[in-house]
């Protein structure tokens, strides 16, 4: 009697040199999943690709090349979390036209076009799933976060409107809704990440490795019937404000 093989995801992350990115994607591979991820370090996704016998695709998401060659050279995919972003913290009338046109960029414009790319082949396939990361300022004022807030509110549009095109076909797609989390970026903030997250209900900050599990959580089959959701995962604090 025949076996037929096990179908093995393949996961791409955007962002999965470090952080939540990088912390995903050591889950996946974990799980028996073929891992791509990207940044712009080379050193860094090198890394990752090693420990978890994946690919390392380098790109720029800054750049529209470089998202059309990434989407070209990942192939098929079966879960793509757009995981990537990019912040200047600063009040509106010093936020620099680069650090918008940044923000812009890599937090819409590229989970766009890569979704644009890679989702009608998820839907050819009829499954698939996407996981978009944004943050609890996506949905409440924060001075000095207006144009990074913004631009994660275009992401969280973008996951109801592609959870209504795409549906149909058997795509889901999903967002978290992150509050203060524990990383390298957030490292330079010293005990100003504590102070934030103690304002909320549980008193803490995300570890990377929570975030993942969620994020594996909404891409998975036990999120089957969840799709166009942006779920907080910010330890309670938008439910308290």
């Amino acid at each position: 009697m025949s076996v037929e093989p096990m179908n093995v995801l393949t996961v791409l992350i955007t962002g999965g040199t470090s952080g939540i990115g990088r912390a995903t994607a050591q889950l996946y591979a974990r799980r028996g999943a073929q891992v791509v991820v990207t940044g712009r370090d080379e050193a860094r996704g090198q890394e990752v690709a090693a420990e978890t016998g994946g690919r390392f695709i380098r790109a720029d998401l800054a750049s529209s090349q470089d998202v059309r060659r990434l989407a070209a050279e990942a192939g098929a995919v079966d879960v793509l979390v757009n995981n990537a972003g990019y912040w200047e913290l600063n009040a509106t009338a010093e936020t620099s036209e680069e650090g918008f046109d940044a923000m812009v960029a890599v937090n819409f414009r590229a989970p766009f076009f890569l979704t644009a790319a890679l989702a009608p082949r998820m839907a050819e396939r009829g499954r698939g799933s996407i996981v978009n990361v944004s943050t609890m300022v996506a949905a409440r004022g924060a001075a000095g976060m207006a144009a990074y807030g913004a631009s994660k509110a275009a992401l969280e549009a973008l996951t109801r409107s592609w959870a209504a095109e795409f549906g149909p076909a058997g795509v889901r797609v999903n967002a978290v809704a992150l509050g203060p989390s524990r990383t390298e970026v957030t490292a330079g903030m010293g005990d100003m990440l504590d102070t934030l997250a103690a304002a909320s209900p549980l008193g803490r900050p995300n570890e990377p490795e929570e975030v993942a599990r969620v994020i594996a959580y909404l891409a998975g089959d036990d999120a089957r019937p969840v799709t166009g959701t942006v779920l907080a995962v910010d330890a309670g604090r938008v439910a308290t404000l």
